[in-house]
């Protein structure tokens, strides 16, 4: 296998390597779900209220630091190269993972789950770095395949760091996660090779323009922030209520609660993971733009009929065609952002991303919580699709520079 990965040109064994290390930054960020309230619970004697405020802290600190620190590590990637941030962030991740493990109280552990969020950036830069190397007729279709590696991550995540607690108790998860991030360090230092011919290697003189402007259009790529954003955000929104939605539609037989509502969970990575390449090499046939527009409108007659289903199964299948929203726009907007930013700033443009992304993840379980308690469950359904389709409306606006531009060519 390693004979064969020698044999490929670099920027296609990049893909493979940056597959594994984005599948195991997934696994390493959803493992620790099925247990972070339950590991914070052994750090203290809490109350059920403080247990929830504390767990949610410790959640959530990781997406706000990965928002704020992003942009750094974007604009100091541009300058040094994809690769150096690439060992930073997993060599980061692996020692904060360890020293999580030894946690002894709640403080320790927010503040470890804060500095995880400082470190992060591996995902962001992955894309960044395949965005710039590969050859532009086959940028979305691999984007689309490093997108399917952190899914399929934080899909599985879960599954492992509960079948882990269980069998070895709610630590070992941390040190097993952090040997692994050692071997994705040694991984990325001998496995990818950057072509570092677009750093800015030269000082900067006088007023340099910014990252978003140096964008030909710096709106339209603003805008696709605000969309990748919306999509988290909308996606997030929904997982405080899964498991009581899926309860009350059980009522009154709720035999096997945890399994389905698990596998319900689940299912938009099930087709995320099939379709997020197929997606990808589509959007480099027809433009990519079109794929948000598909994406747009699948999320739509997905999202607002799951607030009147009465059947655990159809919220299932609902679940999966949400899948295809996520496998269709991530990777057509980031084939966006690396068509429409010059290579000397790709890194900063795809840590903006990332930060909006991240921002997704913090408000978007507050927002579900919000509506839930205002409108009960089935009212984050309908919230979302009307948020889905305001951005749809919004896209139409701010993108129509490109859709010139494509009839034009």
């Amino acid at each position: 296998m390693f004979k064969k990965l020698n044999d490929l040109p670099n920027w296609q064994r990049n893909i493979y390597i940056l597959w594994f290390g984005t599948f195991m930054i997934g696994v390493g960020s959803g493992e620790v779900l099925p247990f972070l309230s339950l590991f914070t619970e052994t750090l203290g004697n809490f109350t059920k209220a403080e247990v929830n405020l504390y767990s949610g802290i410790a959640f959530s600190s990781t997406f706000l630091m990965t928002a704020i620190v992003s942009p750094i590590w974007g604009k100091l990637a541009d300058r040094v190269g994809r690769k150096p941030m690439l060992i930073r962030a997993a060599l980061g991740m692996a020692v904060v993972y360890t020293l999580t493990g030894f946690s002894t109280s709640v403080w320790v552990l927010i503040g470890l789950r804060f500095l995880m969020g400082f470190f992060n950036g591996y995902v962001s830069n992955a894309n960044a770095l395949v965005a710039k190397d590969t050859p532009k007729i086959y940028s979305g279709h691999a984007l689309g395949i490093v997108v399917t590696g952190y899914t399929s991550g934080a899909l599985i995540g879960p599954l492992l760091g509960g079948f882990l607690a269980n069998i070895f108790g709610y630590r070992m998860p941390f040190f097993i996660t952090g040997s692994i991030f050692f071997l994705l360090t040694f991984l990325t230092l001998i496995g990818v090779h950057e072509d570092k011919s677009t750093l800015v290697t030269e000082k900067p003189t006088g007023k340099q323009p910014s990252a978003l402007k140096s964008a030909k259009y710096p709106m339209m790529v603003f805008g696709l922030f605000i969309t990748s954003m919306i999509v988290n955000l909308v996606t997030n929104s929904i997982n405080p209520i899964l498991s009581q939605y899926v309860r009350q539609l059980l009522e009154p037989n709720e035999s096997h609660l945890s399994m389905i509502a698990g596998l319900i969970a689940a299912a938009p990575g099930m087709t995320a993971i099939i379709f997020a390449p197929r997606f990808g090499r589509l959007g480099d046939r027809i433009g990519s733009e079109k794929l948000v527009i598909g994406g747009f409108l699948i999320g739509i007659v997905s999202m607002i009929p799951m607030a009147f289903v009465s059947n655990v199964w159809v919220l299932f299948v609902l679940r999966l065609f949400i899948g295809l929203t996520t496998a269709a726009m991530n990777p057509a907007i980031q084939a966006i952002l690396a068509h429409e930013t010059p290579q000397e700033f790709t890194s900063r443009i795809f840590s903006y991303n990332q930060s909006f992304l991240a921002m997704g993840n913090v408000f978007g379980p507050l927002l579900g919580s919000l509506v839930a308690n205002i409108f009960d469950y089935r009212g984050v359904f309908i919230v979302s699709g009307i948020m889905i389709m305001i951005n749809l409306i919004s896209f139409f606006t701010f993108s129509k520079p490109l859709r010139v531009s494509r009839s034009n060519s």
